[in-house]
């Protein structure tokens, strides 16, 4: 049975994801222009890199052998093993599938100078923060294998331009989202004792929250990749 604490962070995750933004509702309606999707995907793309530099961070504040064999997976799962591998070249490959050359995705010139301080924003909220709350932002993963469910069919029923290949990177994601938020929250859960730590966990998995949204923000206002 979940615990107070456990159904406060499960409500901001499933209350102020970006699932509800007005820009992912209307992709998976199918109402997004191709431009307006190849927008999307090229500045995700920046959020997207940044994701194992984010993990090497919080890696450098974990103290145990245990712990740190446990979080490098993530910055594995995004970087791969090997060249030609992980969730940063899968991503790649979903530009390609719609019609955006690996060298204009690979270019940071282009990206969103909203998306640029979102993303700058959260990477150094996990370099400058306690290893609690830097675990805690990362919960919105508790939503995120539902939101690729609902990608995956509304890019396979509204966006068939888009080779099939190029949805690899979002089934991945569902059974990687799982696992990670199992870990990640039984991290916070056992580490946020006192109602202070606990409201701190809240807090930075919404700053986390608002993130995402404002990075959909400007992609949806901006004007541009």
């Amino acid at each position: 049975m979940s615990t107070p604490f456990e159904e406060r962070l499960r409500g901001v995750a499933r209350d102020s994801y970006h699932d509800r933004h007005p820009f992912n509702v209307r992709m998976h309606q199918g109402e997004l222009t191709p431009e307006e999707l190849r927008r999307w995907i090229r500045n995700r793309f920046h959020y997207q890199r940044h994701v194992p530099i984010k993990d090497a961070l919080i890696l450098a504040k974990l103290r145990t052998p245990e712990l740190r064999r446990m979080w490098l997976r993530r910055i594995q799962d995004h970087d791969g093993q090997q060249q030609g591998e992980g969730g940063i070249e899968r991503w790649l490959r979903l530009g390609e599938a719609a019609g955006i050359e690996r060298s204009l995705l690979l270019d940071e010139a282009g990206v969103l100078p909203g998306v640029r301080l979102a993303v700058d924003g959260y990477v150094n909220f996990c370099r400058l923060r306690s290893p609690l709350e830097a675990v805690a932002a990362s919960l919105t993963e508790l939503s995120a294998p539902d939101i690729m469910r609902t990608r995956i069919d509304a890019f396979e029923k509204h966006y068939r331009w888009i080779e099939a290949d190029g949805l690899t990177y979002f089934r991945g994601r569902q059974s990687q989202g799982q696992r990670d938020s199992k870990e990640a929250l039984a991290l916070v859960l056992d580490w946020a004792r006192t109602e202070t730590e606990q409201d701190l966990a809240v807090a930075a998995l919404t700053f986390k929250c608002q993130v995402l949204w404002a990075l959909l923000d400007a992609v949806e206002r901006g004007e541009g990749p």
